[in-house]
């Protein structure tokens, strides 16, 4: 049987700096590639716990002309880019972000589904969850 999975995930951004700043220096993320190539920036950033999966922080707006106006219109409102996050600690989590400076769209919580998770947006405005699986 093939074996698939998760290589790499792509977030839209619009600050570079700014979004160090989230990932690298709040998420506490490690930065392995920064490349800028013919009006595209991209950073591939990881962490040594999942060595396999890396995190591509991507500018928007490299393409057509007026892509960049449409595609901030939307990273402003927070719809294209999301992600969920795994956590041993939600709380501590969030107080770490909230901390940081990090917009909070969702206090820790117990959700019926069975984690705990809490929300924020990054820098650009990308929705992204924090979730614990409660111990098993």
């Amino acid at each position: 049987m093939t074996t698939i999975t998760v290589a790499q995930t792509f977030i839209p951004i619009d600050d570079v700096d700014a979004a160090l700043g989230f990932y690298r220096d709040a998420l506490g993320y490690q930065v392995y590639n920064d490349v800028e190539l013919e009006g595209m920036h991209w950073i591939t950033i990881g962490t040594p716990s999942q060595p396999d999966v890396a995190v591509v922080l991507e500018s928007v707006g490299a393409g057509a002309p007026g892509d960049r106006e449409v595609l901030s219109d939307l990273l402003a409102k927070g719809v294209l880019g999301r992600i969920i996050f795994a956590t041993d600690d939600c709380d501590a989590t969030f107080e770490k972000l909230r901390a940081a400076g990090a917009e909070v769209l969702q206090e820790p919580m117990d959700q019926f589904w069975g984690v705990r998770d809490c929300a924020f947006r990054d820098p650009a405005g990308n929705a992204l969850r924090f979730q614990e699986r409660p111990a098993s």
